[in-house]
């Protein structure tokens, strides 16, 4: 083997015998806890999120973890494309964008917003309808079914009028799908005294915390799924 790798045999019994050094020990131990955290964030955390993770006894550099992740392997997940879920080519009214990419929120039931998204199941779609809070960016209302009907985004809003201290002059934002358009989900809206605001047409970015919110939901979570039913998908989601 020494003649094959032109090494000295007193050269190879050296090496062989040496100890292992302080920093091959340390980016060994540090390369067990990069693995670690990775595992318990599903995959999703990419070097600058590990190295915030780390212990205080294990501190390192974000160049120094990205180095040991890139040669061993270890990457973070990257989002999917999802197709739209609405159909925003009707002859229903619909509303200005007041909110305009204004996501800050000052206060709680403030600013809220909401959407729809989906979920593959070998049964067929399960439909997530969810309304966020801008202040603190939580969910505080959501409905699942197996459709998409207007009865979904209205159980979601229903659930979030139920679980908070919504007051009249709440600004509620979604896109200009025929759901959030009809009359049903309108008459709620007059109902409470809440501003109703929509998206552009075709421009996702004017929901942006939403969009953003489903994505990782998915990129994190549901994506390591496949579900055989929507009752599954369901118990997952929640």
């Amino acid at each position: 083997m020494c003649q094959a790798l032109q090494v000295s045999r007193s050269g190879y019994y050296a090496y062989y015998s040496r100890s292992e050094s302080n920093r091959s020990k340390t980016n060994r131990e540090l390369l067990e806890k990069i693995k670690e955290i990775h595992k318990k964030s599903h995959g999703i955390y990419g070097a600058p999120q590990i190295t915030k993770n780390l212990p205080e006894n294990q501190k390192a550099s974000k160049g120094r973890v990205a180095r040991l992740m890139k040669v061993n392997g270890i990457r973070s997940k990257v989002s999917k494309r999802y197709k739209a879920t609405t159909y925003s080519n009707h002859t229903l009214p619909v509303a200005d964008n007041i909110l305009n990419r204004e996501f800050m929120a000052s206060r709680p039931n403030q600013k809220w917003v909401s959407d729809i998204t989906y979920i593959p199941t070998k049964e067929g779609w399960l439909y997530l309808t969810g309304v966020m809070d801008l202040y603190g960016r939580k969910l505080v209302g959501w409905a699942m079914a197996n459709h998409m009907r207007t009865e979904l985004v209205s159980a979601a809003l229903n659930q979030a009028i139920g679980r908070t201290s919504s007051k009249e002059g709440l600004i509620i934002h979604s896109d200009r799908g025929i759901q959030y358009a009809s009359n049903d989900y309108q008459n709620l809206l007059k109902r409470y005294g809440f501003v109703c605001s929509m998206s552009r047409k075709g421009n996702c970015y004017d929901n942006a915390p939403m969009e953003s919110f489903w994505g990782k939901l998915k990129m994190e979570w549901l994506n390591d799924y496949n579900f055989k039913t929507r009752d599954e998908a369901k118990k997952a989601v929640f």
